[in-house]
């Protein structure tokens, strides 16, 4: 071990923990140049107990943090950096996944509701009848949301119903209430022994239980949704200090960012510009543009969010959304569930080796499709197979059925905003596939612009906590943000083999529509039905007939 009196003495430094879906990381950036110094990574267990059910441990991400930046810090030391220059830690999260925990005990009372799960589709179902008219829409003038399977609120309302546990903490004002930021704050910030419990207006956006507008929990949400309100974390703005770590080689470093994951993309793509956009490539695939301080509803299927509040003083920042389940999933169920590929890079290399899907489309409905259709029903579906059909054209589809997802969502925000995007900045894991990357510039017949960088995420985290009062080691003025290095992948193909391709995909996508309801199927006699027992009836009379008749010949 490198002796602490010859380490090297360093700008400021910040942390980001970056717990998503499938992996928690953390990471630590130079908060004057944004040079990613050191990470760590390790994967999260997903749990599927029942079909449609995702769940996740909370004590396993819990645990997972405390390990990624333990072993992040351990390469610091390594290289002769001092932890000690890290200043501040900045949080980002999966969004809308719901926690309810024991604030007595700091045990969660249940597992994490993943933003996937498809549990509460009866209820939402429910709900969207006993509105005026079926419409799912109708708290989008107060959340900007639909009725969904994917927001936090109905996730929550099904702990209350369904697990005693729960139900008997909220009595005694025991339970809390968060999504993944608000539990890894709590436990990092003390937990039981005086934990801050909060949420940023990022991630409270995405609960439905959240005034937009006002800013603030709102009573009409939270009664019509039948949640408490005690049980609910404060709202504070992403750029502030919340509490200091109470634990680990980072105890007494301030918590002072909290975004939602594609916010924090958002940020830390630098589109802090009215009309400025970007897509995530990650689970899911999620492409924002910011609208400035003013909201701005969609008529073509998208969400309106919060994108950020960078201070306690500063105004919130608003983005329309398009929200799409599966994209990298879908890489993870061709080599968990199927077994035909090994790694994301194989996939890459089974779709390049043959360059088209042969006309097989694939649409990963696993979760019902989200935006622009918000349509729980929809399963997911390959057609188009024929006898030539093998795993290469199948993994060509895969890609292809992202490219053609943000397709359907960029056309939607393009129609709400009335000004066409000229080009795409893209970041997310998934971004690293080459071929993934041209497939997108030629299904959007515009270029792609990857940045060099691709951790934007947590570096929008880390850019929010360095940049908070009481830490301002991160400027986030237009002058002093770092010029970042991208490629740029332009369209190779004809604009009408591109739009021949995205119609059969829209062809497609109407074939998984209504194929899953909550409704029991009726299991009754087919003389249930009665035109068809009259048929069946009347040939079994005309083959006795017939065969009384043969017998007199």
């Amino acid at each position: 071990m490198v002796a602490s009196s010859h380490r090297i003495n360093m700008d400021p430094l910040v942390g980001a923990i970056d717990q998503g879906t499938s992996s928690t990381r953390f990471l630590v950036f130079n908060s004057r140049t944004a040079a990613l110094l050191s990470h760590h990574q390790v994967e999260i267990k997903q749990l599927f107990p029942k079909e449609g059910w995702v769940e996740e441990d909370p004590k396993e991400i819990l645990q997972s943090v405390y390990e990624c930046i333990e072993r992040a810090c351990e390469k610091l030391t390594s290289v002769n950096i001092d932890v000690s220059n890290i200043k501040a830690v900045g949080v980002t999260n999966q969004r809308e996944t719901t926690v309810v925990w024991d604030k007595l005990t700091g045990e969660p009372l249940y597992n994490a509701i993943v933003w996937l799960d498809l549990r509460t589709q009866s209820t939402v179902e429910h709900l969207i009848e006993n509105t005026s008219g079926r419409d799912k829409n109708h708290l989008r003038h107060k959340t900007g949301l639909p009725l969904s399977t994917y927001f936090s609120a109905v996730k929550l309302r099904w702990l209350l119903d369904n697990v005693e546990a729960v139900q008997q903490a909220v009595a005694s004002r025991r339970a809390m209430f968060g999504t993944i930021d608000s539990w890894l704050i709590w436990c990092l910030t003390g937990g039981k022994s005086d934990g801050i419990h909060c949420t940023d207006v990022t991630n409270a956006s995405r609960t439905m239980l959240f005034n937009i507008h006002t800013m603030a929990w709102d009573a009409e949400l939270c009664k019509y949704f039948g949640v408490p309100m005690h049980i609910l974390p404060k709202v504070r703005s992403s750029s502030e200090i919340y509490g200091l770590l109470k634990a680990g080689v980072l105890s007494g470093i301030p918590i002072s960012g909290c975004l939602g994951d594609q916010s924090a993309a958002l940020v830390g793509q630098m589109c802090f510009q009215d009309g400025s956009v970007k897509n995530t490539y990650g689970t899911g695939c999620f492409l924002l543009r910011n609208t400035g301080t003013k909201p701005v509803m969609s008529n073509n299927g998208l969400l309106t969010t919060v994108a950020y509040k960078m201070g306690r003083d500063k105004p919130a920042y608003y983005a329309l959304e398009g929200s799409v389940a599966i994209a990298g999933a879908v890489v993870r169920w061709l080599q968990d569930n199927l077994g035909i590929i090994s790694s994301s890079d194989e996939l890459e290399s089974l779709a390049r080796s043959v360059g088209t899907s042969y006309g097989c489309y694939f649409v990963p409905a696993f979760s019902g499709l989200y935006a622009p259709y918000w349509e729980p029903s929809a399963r997911g579906i390959i057609c188009g197979l024929t006898q030539f059909t093998n795993k290469r054209h199948l993994s060509f589809a895969a890609l292809e059925a992202v490219c053609f997802q943000t397709r359907e969502i960029l056309d939607a925000m393009n129609q709400d905003s009335g000004i066409p995007l000229t080009q795409l900045q893209v970041d997310g894991g998934m971004t690293n596939n080459r071929l993934l990357m041209q497939l997108q510039a030629d299904i959007l017949c515009i270029p792609v612009v990857k940045p060099s960088m691709p951790e934007t995420t947590a570096l929008g985290a880390a850019m929010a906590a360095g940049a908070a009062e009481g830490v301002r080691v991160w400027s986030l003025e237009p002058e002093d943000l770092s010029a970042v290095m991208s490629e740029k992948f332009d369209p190779q193909i004809k604009l009408e083999e591109s739009e021949f391709r995205y119609a059969r995909w829209k062809k497609a996508v109407k074939r998984s529509m209504n194929w899953e309801t909550t409704q029991t199927e009726s299991r009754t006699s087919i003389f249930s039905s009665i035109p068809l027992g009259f048929y069946i009836i009347g040939s079994m009379l005309m083959l006795v007939g017939a065969k009384y008749l043969a017998g007199r010949l």
